[in-house]
């Protein structure tokens, strides 16, 4: 069970996790063990997630959420494959916590009389450096 925040807990049946060679530095261990870990977790299918929270998911702009709807992570950071596994399971749990956050609707606003008025001063002080900047006469010595 992967606990997300006290309220949304993931089944361990809806994680599949396959153990690949990793690639890098590692010596020989790297040609005899397993220990990078490929996390997949179907958002599109779960029950575990709201539908709200499956939407937000859904929504995401992120390399790793395939067409299916299905997040894979990769995990080979350590060279232990429980590292690995733990390592894999809290980046899904903090892709998932950072969905659970409901982004705030903006509100339309409309600038100030004042704010109108400094911006058109200030465009008008402006205008006035770059129109002096070709006054004055040249001297041909």
């Amino acid at each position: 069970m992967l606990d997300i925040d006290g309220i949304v807990r993931i089944p361990d049946d809806e994680l599949v996790e396959k153990f690949v060679r990793a690639t890098g530095a590692g010596g020989q261990n790297v040609n005899k063990v397993s220990s990078a870990v490929e996390l997949r977790f179907d958002v599109a299918r779960s029950v575990a997630l709201s539908d709200a929270l499956r939407a937000r998911l859904l929504a995401r702009r992120d390399r790793r959420l395939t067409d299916d709807g299905v997040i894979v992570i990769q995990a080979q950071r350590f060279r232990d494959q429980a590292k690995n596994r733990v390592d894999a399971r809290e980046r899904l749990a903090e892709i998932i916590r950072a969905a659970l956050v409901v982004p705030k609707n903006r509100v339309a606003t409309r600038p100030t009389r004042a704010s109108k008025e400094r911006r058109i001063e200030a465009k008008k002080s402006r205008a006035g450096i770059k129109r002096n900047r070709g006054r004055g006469a040249w001297s041909a010595e």
